[in-house]
């Protein structure tokens, strides 16, 4: 499976932007997706997931209100709404995709099988 994450950019503090993921590949492998976010010198941190079945979301306190997360099945997408953009929220983000169904493990980075590059998002105050 490869993941291709893009809708980066720049925005001003209260802004919003959406982040797509594609899914290409075995994509009948993917169980569970989700977006993780890390700022230099500090380790990547979650930010929201789902179950692909749609039967499950989470998202971290920080961002609860705020981001919305969905996916597109038709189109193996996997999307992250990002509203009331704040200077904290700037980073790189990641999607990442994992082959298990378990739900309690949507925010565990180490249970996730693949990554895509990356995507930076910027917060200008």
């Amino acid at each position: 499976v490869q993941l291709q994450a893009s809708g980066g950019g720049l925005v001003q503090d209260g802004g919003s932007l959406r982040l797509s993921c594609a899914a290409s590949g075995r994509t009948s492998n993917l169980y569970q997706m989700g977006w993780f976010r890390q700022t230099p010198g500090k380790e990547r941190e979650f930010v929201s997931g789902l179950t692909w079945s749609g039967s499950m979301t989470l998202l971290a306190d920080s961002v609860k209100g705020r981001f919305i997360i969905s996916r597109d099945i038709a189109k193996n997408t996997l999307y992250l709404q990002m509203n009331s953009l704040k200077p904290a929220d700037t980073a790189v983000y990641y999607c990442a995709g994992k082959r298990r169904f378990r739900p309690s493990d949507l925010a565990v980075e180490q249970t996730y099988d693949y990554w895509g590059q990356g995507t930076l998002v910027t917060v200008s105050s």
